[in-house]
């Protein structure tokens, strides 16, 4: 299955970045969903998880919400026939040097914050099905989300992992969602409240 652009990139940092996209979109992005920028001059590319989209105004909206009236035809005209700005912010959770280079090896990923920011207008793709089992194979982006001030981390943890699990076959998600629980009991030892309310989040 091959990634899906979903918009460019607005503004970034190595923590994290924001790209901007329209209303209708083929693919409208969501909270939790694993994407992709690339980096380095397109020598990697960096992994995030999307935590917040905001649909913002502009004057022509702000005239047609105080309109007496509208009817719901005018409504979805201007909806798909107007560009609705959309910004949607990424917590940067990895990156792969090396990745989406023809003739180059696919190198692991790292599961830390990127040595260099993706760049403007730069393409964001949402990750298939089979980025995502790679990238989650592993748990050791737990951290860079659990420590996160910007993003609401246990939720977003929890619909990560709800996404990672539905990449997976039927047969291996119970298995897999298990095995996060169990690196999630690692890793919030000390704190069972928080450990109890985030295995609720994404129990099946």
């Amino acid at each position: 299955m091959t990634s899906i652009p979903i918009g460019r990139m607005l503004r970034s940092s190595t923590a994290g970045f924001t790209f901007g996209c329209s209303v209708p979109e083929p693919e409208v992005p969501t909270f939790g969903t694993f994407v992709k920028a690339p980096a380095q001059r397109g020598q990697a590319e960096v992994i995030g998880l999307i935590y917040d989209i905001v649909i913002e105004d502009d004057p022509f909206v702000r005239q047609m919400v105080a309109a007496p009236n509208l009817s719901e035809a005018y409504i979805e005209d201007q909806r798909q026939n107007r560009q609705v700005p959309v910004e949607v912010s990424v917590l940067a959770v990895g990156y792969q040097n090396g990745a989406g280079l023809g003739g180059h090896a696919i190198r692991p990923y790292t599961y830390a914050l990127p040595p260099q920011p993706p760049i403007t207008l730069d393409h964001i793709h949402q990750c298939a099905d089979d980025e995502v089992r790679a990238f989650t194979e592993r748990f050791d982006y737990f951290r860079l989300v659990l420590d996160s001030r910007d993003a609401p981390a246990d939720e977003l943890l929890a619909a990560s992992l709800r996404r990672a699990a539905a990449a997976r076959p039927p047969e291996a998600r119970a298995v897999f969602l298990l095995n996060a629980g169990k690196e999630l009991a690692r890793l919030l030892a000390m704190d069972v409240v928080r450990l109890e309310n985030l295995l609720r989040r994404f129990r099946p």
